[in-house]
């Protein structure tokens, strides 16, 4: 195996540790950790800081897992497993950043941002699935879990290769292990809900 893919590989987990709330939060002089529910993700930074902070926070989430595939796509040697390695190894580091004390969001986004290069039929299923849940629930953390799941049966009748079917495996059940106190909460019935994007139960209040 050259040297290369393995050095992509902590590259993009270097990557991943650069986690957006945080580093937009040192230019405000806040660590998001302290507020909400302590997390390092779009979602808390939604609802702690707003909606122009919790964009910065995505885009850069995204931006980072995209650009972890492009490069090992770019600079690897061309084996098949190398960009899943290194979309894994972005969303591992932005749950454990190194740059800040491995303490940071859920991974959906860069997940998100990786898909966009690696599998953007799966994105699209995801996207969709999402959507979906959230509006009929107003759960975000349930939507999110969901949706990471939508990877293995879309896998399935894509009929895709081994990679494509570890790293939907892996990404699936990821996903439900950050989000676990998130269902934790739901089922004691403690889990904040977005009332507001609930469109369904909109329609049958009127």
């Amino acid at each position: 195996m050259p040297l290369i893919d393995p050095v992509l590989v902590v590259v993009a987990y270097l990557l991943g540790s650069l986690s957006g709330s945080l580093l937009l939060g040192r230019l405000q002089g806040v660590d998001i950790r302290t507020l909400g529910s302590g997390n390092a993700g779009g979602t808390n930074a939604l609802r702690t800081r707003g909606w122009r902070f919790a964009l910065g926070t995505v885009l850069v989430d995204v931006g980072k897992g995209v650009l972890a595939v492009w490069l090992a796509r770019r600079f690897g040697s061309g084996v098949a497993w190398l960009p899943y390695a290194a979309a894994a190894a972005a969303v591992l580091g932005h749950v454990w950043p190194l740059f800040h004390g491995f303490r940071g969001g859920k991974g959906a986004a860069t997940l998100v941002g990786a898909l966009l290069l690696l599998w953007p039929l799966a994105l699209a299923v995801v996207i969709g699935t999402w959507l979906v849940v959230l509006v009929a629930t107003g759960y975000v953390g349930l939507a999110t879990v969901i949706a990471a799941a939508s990877l293995v049966p879309t896998a399935l009748f894509a009929e895709a290769g081994p990679e494509r079917w570890s790293f939907a495996l892996a990404m699936a059940a990821f996903i439900l292990f950050t989000h676990r106190d998130n269902l934790r909460r739901l089922l004691a019935g403690t889990e904040n809900r977005f009332e507001r994007v609930r469109l369904f139960a909109r329609r049958r209040a009127a």
